[in-house]
């Protein structure tokens, strides 16, 4: 029975392999895709800018809030930096270190404001972007400001951090 089991698979497994090939062999030539070359494609024209009176009041609003959330921000950082001044070198948890330490935390809370400004273009930028537009420059323009301005702010607080005792 094992010989006659381990024959007919033998012969099965041969007439398998006489059977004519239907599909045929893939052709080795190049594929049209391949005659497109690799250069990049043309760049489409850039769409013109249409103004956008929405958009220009909401910049408009936060260039104002920006440059309040600034003058805010130097008053505090000079009343901080007096502080700082006063508690540096004294110990950790001092009247002085309490009081610098709370003009630092009035000083973050104002960075934060210039930060939700920050996010809040961003956003505008990532919904124009979605919907395909073109960059609206004074968009662009007032986010690289505001950018700018809180990263000022958080190296300003930095430094003022800098001169206290750790906890």
């Amino acid at each position: 029975m094992k010989v006659s089991l381990s024959a007919v698979s033998l012969a099965l497994a041969l007439c398998a392999c006489a059977t004519p090939e239907t599909t045929g062999y893939p052709s080795l030539a190049p594929r049209p895709v391949e005659k497109l070359g690799f250069a990049e494609p043309a760049a489409p024209e850039a769409k013109p800018v249409v103004a956008d009176p929405a958009l220009d009041a909401a910049i408009a609003a936060a260039r104002a809030k920006l440059a309040s959330g600034k003058t805010a921000f130097d008053a505090a950082a000079d009343r901080a930096g007096s502080a700082a001044r006063t508690a540096k070198g004294a110990a950790a948890g001092s009247e002085p270190w309490i009081e610098a330490q709370t003009r630092l935390a009035t000083l973050d809370s104002l960075r934060a404001d210039t930060s939700l400004v920050v996010t809040d273009l961003e956003q505008q930028a990532i919904v124009r972007a979605t919907a395909l537009e073109p960059a609206y420059p004074a968009l662009e323009t007032l986010r690289g400001e505001a950018a700018a301005q809180a990263d000022d702010q958080a190296k300003r607080i930095a430094t003022l951090q800098a001169q206290l005792a750790p906890l």
